[in-house]
This record gives structure tokens, C-alpha cells and sequence, in this order.
């Protein structure tokens, strides 16, 4: 492992790397453009220049490996001279629009003229070289050909990820663009991706734009739940509302990227469908209740059904779009609390579901992995036997967990099965399955809710509240501690609580907990992945 000095200060770091991530080591900050972590190497921004002792001439940090008692300077007379000639540069046919931008608080071009420009242009407004604007490249993209620094990261990533290579760099000179070739549109799964990657305003996103100024949104780490792959992302939010998805790196889950329709899902997340009080079954319609007379509502039924038909009266369903803390606590309150042996879980996907050999998994759960990992669909008890059993009139009270059975079982079968049984719904939305309960309470969804997933290759991945459920929602870990309690079972104060509880019951996770996972989670061992948690 070579040992460098960076601006006075040593640090030994792998060998294969170049200055850039050396530097980042040190958190000194070697400013770039075309460089990227996730793609090959163009060199051609000039702005990452830095001084080496021994070398003659200034040399790019992307380009340039550690070597041993390499001493290299980032903020040496020659090198701002450097940086500041190519901002002026880069700056030159640069438009002057960003009032108007998109970019306006994420733009590179802004963030080092400040850094390390800040001077008058010596260039007539005039004589600027002017280009196209507001170019519609595909569903996803917009391209502004003004603002675009010729960095050829949207190429690399079009060339190198996908290998669709809609875009390319033509003409000459200060006349150079970028352009869809002939006969091609930006139209691939991850075109979205080109968007992240643009460290100016050139590329903008169609969902995104004029909607949010960057600098009022708020931040929060997450994981996406359109699919079992569960990639890294932020969750761009302000007031409760949701503005935007954009990956997060974590090189064993997506790398840097996301597809396009993961990072369009928060639309689905929100919609007018939510539910936002406890409901209960009237003589005509739904009557909304508080949440204490709703509990005690299902706290009472399942009491007298138990006395009255015994526990095996009573079953449940739990989907795979709930947390690992979520099951737990579900599975907890019928098994040992309830008494019932009749617990399943359901993780259900339309047969033609998208997926690739890249990110996007056939499997539309984001946690199949964890339902199986707590001995919920490993061939006991199936969702197919609860709705026989309930059918046939064994089952007298059915609780549902984030799942609509509808699509999953078909409404022919799911009349003939819960036509005659007491139905309580935990959801976040209306759905087929509402339409059948008797009580429904409403649970958050994933980024109103702190917990984890499991995703398809066994990363335990933990997931942040944005912000509070709308309405009267509730978290569903919290809704389920609060009917344990009314069942005598533990009363939770928070899901890492539960989480922890739930690690030490299972070999496979033992000791985890909420710090352990940190913002790239844990992968759990081979082979030890489906183990049964033990019960109390």
C-alpha cells in the first residue's frame, strides 16, 4: 500500500488508486468535472490538475495513480492559476440563466467559480456561441446544448452501463454538442441516470423540473421498494411531500444508478388513495373512529372469537411490502399472543413484471427475502390455505398486512373466501382488499416509516422516516406494538428496538442493529439467511 503526502499531510492508501479518491481520503476536495466513480476515465475537463514534485508540468488527479513518496499539492500558485483558467474557459459560451436553472444549488459550474474563480468575463456577451435550447431527448430528459461543458459523462454512461449509446459529441471546437444520433431517442431503463451524472444544468430531468429549488428540500436516506433488489436512494422531500428519488451509491446493491421507473415510484407513494383515519364497516359505508376505539374494536373480536371458536379461528396474511420489524411484530401477535397457527406470508408479482440482468428484479416485493429469512414462506402455512381454511368456514377473523389480495388470489376466489369472515386491513391505500374489511387502519409507507428490508441477495438494508404518516396514518410497527400491548405482549418504544430483538432471535443476524447496518446494511451469510428466528 503506497504511502503519499497531499498537501502536507500523509496517508497510505490502496494501491490502484488515483489522486482524486487518495485526496478524498484526506476530505481535500480536488475539484472535476468528467470524472466519475462508476465510469471510465476521459480526462478531458482539465479541472482536476494538480502539482506532483519531480514533474515538470501540472498532471489530472483522475488520470494519475499513487505511487510510493509521491508528494502532490492541490492549492499551489500554479495550480489555482490552472483552475481558474479553465473555469474561464468552460465559462467563456457558458449561458447566463441560472435564475432559471435547474441545477441551481447542485451546479458544479457555480459551486467552483465560487471555490475557485470569482472574477469579471473578458468576454463580449455578444460573441457568445449560441445553441440549442429546451431539447427533447426522451420521456425522462431534456437537454439544453448552451449549458453543456462537453464532460462526455452522459456518453460514458450511455456507452459503458447501458451499451444503448443514444448520445454523442459532434461538430468542432467551441461549436461542439451534444445529440441524439440519427434516428435514436433517450428512451432506455435508466435513462434517468444521465441526469445525476451531469454536473452542470444540460441534462434535466422532465418530472423534476421547475418544481423545487434544491436548496428547500430536505434530504433522507432510504431504500427503493418498487423491487427486491432494494437500491440506495435519497428521498428529496419538503412539508411532507415528496419531490424526487436519486440514487444513492453503495457499490454491493445499484453502484450509482437507479432505473427509471424506481426513481418515478414516489409518485405512487402519494397518491390521493391514501388512507387517513381508522375506518369501520357502517350499515352503508366505512364510519372513520379514533384510533383507540378502533384497537379495541379488533382487540375485542379476536378476544371473542378465541373464547368462543378457539385461536385456530383466527388467521392472518402478511405481505411482502411490510418491514422485517413489521412481520415480526405480526407474526408475534397471532402466534403467541393470539394463539393461532394459521400465519402467512404472501409475496405475489404480476407474471409479466419488467426486469433486466442489471438492477430491475422480476420479484416486485421488497423484502420476499425477509419473510422467508422469518420462516413465513419457507412451505408451512400458505396465504392458498388461509383463504381455504376461511373459506370452508374454519376462519371466523382475518387480518390482512400490506398486501391486496385481489390481484394476488383473483376476486372470485377472495369472495368466496371472505364473504362470510371478519376482515382487518392494515394498508396504506384503498384497494380491492379494503373493500372487504370490517376495520381498516391506516399504516405509513416506506418513507414514513423506520425499519429494514431484506433484499434478494440477503442485504439486511434499513429504511428512514422523510417525514410522519399523513393524516391519522400510523407506522405499522407501531400499530402492531400498540395491539400487542392490548394483548399482553411487550409495548416497543421504538423499531429498533424491535429490530434488535428480532436480530438476537435469529443466528443469522445475531448483534445486529440499526448503527450496525449504517447507510450500506449488512449481508447476511450464505446458507444461514432462511433461518427461523426462535420464539419466546
Amino acid at each position: 500500500m503506497p504511502k503519499l503526502e497531499i498537501d502536507g499531510r500523509e496517508v497510505t492508501v490502496e494501491d490502484g488508486l488515483n489522486l482524486i479518491q487518495a485526496a478524498e481520503r484526506l476530505e481535500i476536495e480536488v475539484p472535476h468535472y468528467c470524472y466519475h466513480p462508476g465510469l471510465s476515465i476521459s480526462g478531458n475537463c482539465r479541472m482536476c490538475l494538480v502539482e506532483i514534485e519531480k514533474m515538470p508540468k501540472l498532471q489530472i488527479a483522475c488520470n494519475t495513480r499513487v505511487t510510493e513518496g509521491m508528494v502532490v499539492k492541490t492549492t499551489s500558485p500554479k495550480v489555482k492559476a490552472a483552475q481558474a483558467a479553465v473555469l474561464e474557459f468552460l465559462l467563456i459560451n457558458h449561458p447566463i440563466d441560472c435564475p432559471i436553472c435547474d441545477q441551481a444549488g447542485e451546479c458544479k459550474l457555480q459551486d467552483y467559480y465560487m471555490d475557485y474563480g470569482v472574477y469579471r468575463s473578458r468576454f463580449p456577451l455578444q460573441e457568445k456561441v449560441e445553441k440549442r435550447k429546451v431539447v427533447d431527448l426522451g420521456p425522462q430528459v431534456v437537454l439544453d446544448q448552451e449549458r453543456c461543458i462537453l464532460c462526455a459523462r452522459c456518453t460514458r454512461f450511455l456507452d459503458e452501463v447501458t451499451k444503448t449509446s443514444e448520445l454523442g459529441i459532434f461538430a468542432r471546437g467551441d461549436r461542439c454538442y451534444i445529440d441524439l444520433f440519427p434516428g435514436k431517442r433517450l428512451d432506455n431503463l435508466y435513462s434517468g441516470n444521465v441526469v445525476d451524472v451531469c454536473p452542470v444544468g444540460a441534462l434535466t430531468s422532465k418530472d423534476f423540473r421547475f418544481k423545487a429549488r434544491v436548496w428547500y428540500l430536505e434530504k433522507t436516506e432510504s431504500i427503493c421498494t418498487l423491487c427486491a433488489n432494494g437500491c440506495n436512494i435519497d428521498i428529496y422531500h419538503r412539508r411532507g411531500q415528496m419531490y424526487r428519488f436519486r440514487p444513492r451509491s453503495n457499490p454491493d446493491v445499484n453502484q450509482y444508478w437507479m432505473c427509471d421507473e424506481g426513481r418515478l415510484w414516489y409518485k405512487e407513494l402519494q397518491k390521493e388513495s391514501r388512507i387517513l383515519r381508522p375506518l369501520v364497516r357502517g350499515e352503508q359505508d366505512f364510519a372513520a373512529v379514533s384510533w383507540d376505539d378502533a384497537v379495541d374494536r379488533v382487540v375485542s373480536r379476536l378476544t371473542h372469537i378465541k373464547e368462543e371458536h378457539g385461536a385456530g379461528a383466527i388467521a392472518g396474511i402478511i405481505g411482502a411490502k411490510a418491514t422485517n420489524e413489521e412481520v415480526y411484530l405480526f407474526s408475534r401477535l397471532l402466534t403467541e399472543h393470539v394463539g393461532t397457527e394459521l400465519v402467512a406470508g404472501l409475496s405475489w408479482s404480476p407474471a409479466n413484471a419488467s426486469h433486466d440482468d442489471f438492477l430491475i428484479k422480476a420479484d416486485k416485493n421488497p423484502n420476499t427475502h425477509g419473510l422467508r429469512a422469518l420462516g413465513l414462506l419457507n412451505g408451512g402455512v400458505s396465504a392458498a390455505d388461509v383463504l381455504a381454511a376461511a373459506e370452508k368456514g374454519t376462519v371466523k377473523v382475518l387480518l390482512i398486512f400490506a398486501e391486496d389480495l385481489v390481484p394476488a388470489c383473483g376476486p372470485e376466489k377472495l369472495e368466496a373466501a371472505l364473504g362470510n369472515v371478519e376482515v382487518v386491513v392494515f394498508d396504506t391505500d384503498y384497494s380491492g382488499t379494503t373493500e372487504y374489511a370490517d376495520t381498516v387502519l391506516p399504516i405509513g409507507t416506506a418513507p414514513e416509516t423506520d425499519g429494514t428490508f431484506t433484499n434478494y441477495a440477503g442485504r439486511v438494508q434499513r429504511i428512514r422516516p422523510a417525514f410522519a404518516p399523513p393524516g391519522e396514518a400510523k407506522p405499522g410497527w407501531e400499530v402492531l406494538s400498540h395491539l400487542g400491548v392490548k394483548c399482553g405482549g411487550t409495548d416497543y418504544l421504538s423499531s429498533s428496538e424491535v429490530f434488535a430483538e428480532l436480530a438476537n432471535k435469529s443466528p443469522a443476524s445475531a448483534g445486529l442493529t440499526y448503527s450496525k447496518l449504517g447507510s450500506h446494511g449488512v449481508q447476511l451469510p450464505e446458507g444461514e439467511q432462511s433461518a427461523k428466528p426462535a420464539t419466546t
